[in-house]
């Protein structure tokens, strides 16, 4: 992770100055300034970097582009290239940011300096610039927040062939220790001594074991469980993807990696609750054990599923773990799967689509969403299409067929093996396409800030 320069660092200034303020600002500074910006055709778009050398060519200073306000509405971090365009040392900012602006900024500073680079070593930049903390801003704090999702990043960057459910649980445990967390891992044919059967269904046709990952840490306050997704490869099974289907679905683990982020986050700002995390970790592949179409499962909390596909294997896995958080008395139960292209059909990739019944959280997200840089957008959970899922023959089907509202209908039917009221259900993408400021190519967290952000209202913690 960059780390911040020390506060008594001497430094060099970055000039950050919106395009309506240019011309008013080329006029407080030295002559040559102007000119050099003018010969190289400097606008102040926003993320646009030009170094400031003095006579002798030395570079004592540097100016970026902080756009227009349309500009920033439509682009977020937009900060961001100043983090890998200057050169190395120490900097500062200069300019008239408001407080959530600085914040944005740093945060923009330290992501846009992610780089994944564990297979070529070679493309290591040199060193990066460093950045002093502006004044009136938790620097710590947006540290540790970048932390998290860089450990999201890089685990949903991690090819599969070195990133398994006996990779994850390691990563897990890792993390568990870091903190001091208490962790229970439950694998392979005990998962159907332990009443996990669908775990098992999903799992037992890899030549790695399946398991259900659970950690728990805190012993005050509300109790927060945080479910993620964790099929660390998925095929499809026997209803198999064809080969540019599986070409992302390394990534297919990215709700139990952003769920891993958020857990960083609460448990290195010590916030005040109770955090339970529950990862189903499983490799979806086919073999003579694979579970096929048309098999009828029957789950943790006794409801019968029919498996009319196979590659809709997520929301097994899910919901048995959610079953065993519904057994508690959590005060808010939050999900989170790379679920169903039809979320991404609906809202893009950029967009993190939730569910949930409670008005009261759904506001809460929506806000933090937006204050964060982190947007969400709610979905419906509309009881209309609950006869969709039930298919007759067992009292769930796993995968309706017609093709209509699938976001919906996973989340009405994960929505089955939860009686709590507080629920919230993430689909997330998990992976940004193309590079954009502060989100380079590959792995992605979504949704993990903005849940942060909205804690205070939903279950009254202080940050």
């Amino acid at each position: 992770m960059p780390e911040f320069a020390p506060a008594d660092a001497t430094s060099r200034p970055l000039h950050i100055v919106a395009e309506p303020a240019l011309e008013k600002w080329i006029a407080t500074q030295p002559p040559a300034v102007g000119a050099w910006l003018a010969a190289t055709g400097f606008k102040a778009a926003l993320g646009e970097v030009r170094l400031l050398p003095d006579a002798q060519g030395n570079v004592t200073a540097a100016v970026i582009g902080y756009g227009s306000a349309a500009a920033r509405v439509r682009t977020s971090f937009g900060l961001a290239p100043a983090a890998t365009a200057l050169p190395s040392g120490d900097w500062h900012f200069e300019g008239p940011l408001s407080v959530a602006e600085r914040e944005e900024a740093v945060l923009a500073w330290h992501l846009g300096q992610y780089r994944f680079d564990n297979y070529r070593p070679s493309n290591k930049p040199a060193a990066l610039p460093r950045l002093k903390a502006p004044e009136g801003i938790d620097a710590a704090r947006l540290t540790i927040i970048a932390e998290g999702e860089c450990l999201t990043r890089d685990l949903i960057n991690t090819p599969a062939s070195d990133l398994g459910p006996d990779e994850l649980e390691v990563a897990f445990r890792m993390l568990a220790s870091r903190h001091e967390a208490e962790v229970k891992v439950t694998r392979g044919d005990e998962l159907l001594v332990q009443n996990f059967p669908m775990i098992h269904a999903v799992g037992r046709a890899s030549a790695r074991a399946p398991r259900l990952l659970d950690m728990r840490w805190g012993d005050a306050g509300p109790q927060l469980v945080l479910v993620g997704k964790g099929v660390c490869f998925d095929t499809g099974g026997l209803d198999i993807k064809p080969a540019s289907g599986m070409l992302l679905m390394k990534k297919d683990m990215g709700g139990a990696a952003t769920v891993l982020g958020l857990a960083h986050m609460i448990m290195a700002l010590g916030l005040k609750l109770r955090l339970r995390v529950l990862i189903p970790a499983v490799e979806n592949a086919i073999s003579g054990t694979a579970m096929r179409p048309r098999d009828i499962l029957t789950s943790r909390k006794g409801l019968t599923v029919e498996v009319n596909n196979t590659d809709a294997e997520g929301r097994l896995v899910l919901a048995d773990a959610l079953a065993l958080a519904d057994e508690g008395e959590a005060d808010l139960v939050i999900s989170m799967a790379t679920l169903t292209g039809a979320a991404r059909v609906a809202v893009g990739p950029d967009l993190a689509p939730f569910f949930t019944d409670d008005e009261g959280f759904a506001t809460a997200l929506a806000q933090a969403g937006t204050q964060v840089r982190d947007p969400l957008w709610r979905l419906p959970l509309w009881p209309g299409y609950e006869a969709m899922i039930e298919p007759g023959i067992a009292d769930l089907d796993n995968a309706p067929a017609g093709g209509f509202a699938g976001a919906t209908t996973a989340a009405l039917f994960l929505r089955r093996f939860i009686d709590n009221p507080r629920y919230v259900h993430f689909d997330i993408y998990g992976h940004q396409p193309t590079a954009a400021p502060a989100r380079p190519k590959g792995g992605a967290g979504q949704g993990a800030r903005a849940v942060l952000a909205a804690l205070p209202q939903m279950l009254g913690v202080t940050l």
